[in-house]
């Protein structure tokens, strides 16, 4: 039932109507559910969008703990991955765009999706300031800022940049080259 609501929300975006414009009694109608289904999951429509959302990210990727390095190279290639998707889905592109109009929905998809990541990739520049991978007196939350901000340019506000395949690594090590304990 719930993967049937799911699919109807997607088939009335892929016709092109706004989010704004979606009513929960339009999205039972599409699915073929009484409304009562959608509250008794859902106790809105911000909480039915993050969900949808979620359909269309990729699980977090598992971190090899090879190494802090190997680690943030893995997470950003995560990020990578999906500019490189979201480019190529205009619907998960119009959605993106259209969320920002809707602050309770960015909301709930900054604390559900955005926030946990933000916090593993926190933590492991932690792990790495303990390792002694990472200078004592890093900053950690600029740190990430650093690290994060470049793919999030190169995949968000400047659709059209390359995103070649070792951007990652790329990335990653030119910003731990500034943080390093001096030799």
């Amino acid at each position: 039932m719930e993967q049937a609501i799911i699919e109807g929300v997607v088939r009335l975006l892929e016709d092109g109507v706004p989010l704004a414009d979606l009513s929960i009694e339009r999205i039972a109608r599409t699915a073929g559910v009484g409304k009562a289904t959608i509250y008794r999951r859902w106790d809105g429509k911000e909480a039915l969008f993050v969900d949808v959302l979620r359909v269309f990210e990729e699980a977090d990727p598992e971190l090899p703990g090879t190494s802090m390095r190997d680690d943030l190279v893995c997470l950003l290639e995560g990020l990578r991955r999906r500019g490189l998707n979201m480019r190529s889905s205009a619907l998960l592109h119009n959605v993106f765009a259209q969320m920002k109009a809707l602050p309770k929905l960015w909301e709930a998809y900054h604390a559900t999706v955005v926030e946990p990541r933000r916090r593993l990739t926190c933590e492991v520049l932690r792990r790495g300031v303990a390792g002694g991978e990472l200078r004592a007196d890093v900053d950690i939350e600029m740190a990430n800022d650093l690290l994060v901000g470049p793919m999030l340019v190169r995949t968000i506000m400047r659709p059209h940049a390359r995103l070649d395949d070792d951007l990652a690594e790329r990335i990653v090590d030119t910003v731990l080259e500034g943080l390093r304990p001096a030799s």
